[in-house]
């Protein structure tokens, strides 16, 4: 059973939050045990987003707590801090089960300034403490975003017709003819042109890379019916919203012309066509060697960093499944998936029931094709609508997106974990009659007996789940068979047979077998040796609570990760383009 909502107004609140912000400024300024100590609750949580270090961080417990505030370094020694009520007056939520007194923080370092969330909850003795407290440094003073700086107009006003006009200048700029790039950024997704606008924005000389002809090719050469399975006024980029005229959810091809737009109106530096073949960092010099193969030929380049933004789940696994070697029609890997004429291949096999797999499915059925998907494990299944939008329910209403990006930010991982459990038991209700319906097919469903939700499948691995667009109606009601992979006996030269005796035909299967991670791209790329020196990549920290090795510099000096969904690239793309502006500065 929920608990009650305190009866608290909008006075309440604000006299809630005052009288702890206040007493939180004076326990900085004279930092004795108990004073800081009585502030928090026991499960508290503190993250800091380069508050006072130059890295993600989260403590837990109020000990470990108040240990982290008392030895703040002098470099991020917090100012006093006020209550931002501009942008977000206190107010009673819930937030992860819990009622809580929520607002807006602001205040300084010598750094720059910061901004924070502040999550209060009662003690039961009538005492409001801090649940969680998340500081972020917003810029770092003098070096603010070029937009953000008073315009010189001297140099626009000059109408002189001779020498090269900005097009000439831009053009021979992002040739890097006569300079290195200070970063490489190696993928050209939104999250290499979000930390490519961060960084352009923050006066850094980036060049971005990608293997791909056209910007945008890799949403655009993705199977023909593809939509972005979230809603459009989560997943703007940075400086640039979608139009409000844009479709709820965003065609690929549609997406795929932003990006080209985007990079041009950001006046990005992008070469297409350009595959990365390999690097060698040079510790005395602090750059890397990097070879290039362009449309020209061969280029070597010295950044003083790389980051790899090729996504989360980087390369297709096309491993060969060994129990499809006796079969003797064509198989592809769901990568390389484009819709078939359906009188060559009247009947094909899908292995696999992830995302992948249930969008070629329902693109096959709805083409008139006799569709069979292998499942190999139970998969979660939620409706795109209302269901999967849950996670974003702050998101698209009275709030500005950098409010709603702050509040994501300001979530610890203990609280965000917990708030998707409780958004798991709720889809699971709202879900009841999809559910009820699948498990009447020979289809097996993860309904996260464990807890674990989708948002936390995706952060661990990177998969695993389905938002329902229509694949799962076609199951049910018989349009598109699922057969498990323990029920077949072999397969044979024109496709499987099942353990009852019947064959079904295949003119083609395709394996939807996921993706190989980031990690394997930077083994392949970098080398093995590097890649075991970094460590794993994706995935939740249980010592750190931060993801390994994403959106902070790892153990190779000069060497980043970056990938995520298009609002994770949009919120993450400032803390690390700050973190690389910091390094080139000296500040790190």
């Amino acid at each position: 059973m929920k608990p009650d909502k305190p009866d608290l107004d909008a006075g309440a609140c604000l006299h809630i939050s005052t009288t702890w912000v206040a007493a939180f400024n004076g326990a900085l300024a004279h930092p004795e045990v108990a004073t800081l100590d009585a502030l928090f609750l026991s499960d508290c949580h503190l993250r800091s987003v380069l508050a006072f270090s130059w890295t993600l961080e989260t403590y837990s417990g109020t000990s470990a707590v108040c240990e982290a505030l008392r030895h703040i370094s002098d470099d991020h020694k917090l100012g006093v801090i006020t209550l931002n009520a501009q942008d977000l007056q206190p107010h009673c939520v819930q937030r992860a089960g819990e009622w809580t007194v929520e607002c807006l923080l602001t205040f300084s370092t010598p750094v720059g300034p910061c901004e924070g969330v502040l999550r209060l909850c009662s003690d039961g003795s009538g005492q409001w403490k801090a649940w969680s407290l998340v500081l972020a440094l917003i810029e770092i003073a003098g070096h603010e975003e070029a937009y953000k700086r008073p315009q010189d107009a001297s140099a626009s006003n000059n109408r002189s017709f001779q020498g090269p006009n900005w097009k000439d200048k831009r053009d021979a700029r992002n040739r890097f003819e006569d300079r290195e790039p200070e970063v490489l950024v190696v993928g050209a997704g939104q999250a290499g042109l979000s930390v490519g606008a961060r960084l352009r924005q923050l006066g850094v000389d980036a060049l971005v890379v990608d293997q791909n002809a056209r910007l945008g090719d890799n949403w655009r050469n993705r199977y023909h019916a593809l939509v972005l399975h979230n809603q459009r006024h989560v997943n703007h980029l940075p400086y640039m919203p979608f139009p409000e005229t844009w479709p709820t959810y965003i065609p690929k091809d549609k997406l795929a012309d932003w990006f080209a737009y985007y990079a041009d109106a950001m006046d990005l530096a992008v070469w297409m066509g350009t595959r990365f073949v390999n690097a060698d960092y040079d510790a005395a010099d602090k750059r890397w060697c990097v070879t290039l193969e362009t449309p020209t030929g061969e280029k070597t380049v010295r950044p003083a960093h790389i980051i790899m933004a090729t996504g989360v789940s980087a390369i297709p696994n096309r491993k060969k499944l060994p129990e499809l070697q006796p079969f003797e029609g064509p198989v592809i890997h769901s990568a390389d998936y484009q819709t078939p004429d359906p009188e060559k291949f009247g009947s094909v096999v899908v292995m696999g029931t992830g995302t992948s797999a249930h969008d070629v499915a329902q693109d096959l059925a709805e083409n008139g094709v006799k569709v069979t998907m292998v499942q190999r494990s139970p998969t979660m299944v939620q409706n795109v609508e209302p269901t999967a939008q849950l996670p974003y329910a702050i998101y698209g209403k009275a709030l500005s997106t950098d409010v709603c990006d702050l509040l994501t930010v300001g979530t610890p991982m203990a609280l965000y974990k917990a708030s998707s459990r409780l958004s798991l038991k709720v889809a699971e209700e709202l879900d009841k009659p999809l559910i009820e319906g699948l498990k009447k097919t020979d289809f097996k469903v993860n309904v996260g007996e464990d807890g674990v939700s989708w948002q936390l499948m995706y952060l661990t691995r990177g998969g695993g789940y389905y938002f329902n667009v229509g694949c799962s109606d076609l199951i049910i009601n018989g349009q598109v068979r699922v057969v498990q992979s323990d029920q077949i006996t072999s397969f044979e030269a024109s496709g499987l047979t099942l353990a009852s005796g019947e064959h079904i035909h295949a003119d083609l299967v395709i394996t939807a077998t996921g993706y190989l991670g980031q990690r394997e791209m930077a083994a392949r790329l970098l080398g093995d040796a590097l890649a075991e020196r970094i460590g794993p990549v994706w995935d939740v920290n249980s010592d750190t609570q931060e993801l390994n090795n994403m959106w902070m510099e790892t153990p190779q000096p000069g060497l980043w990760f970056f990938a995520g969904s298009l609002a994770q690239s949009r919120i993450y793309s400032k803390y690390l383009g700050l973190q690389i502006q910091a390094k080139l500065l000296g500040l790190m």
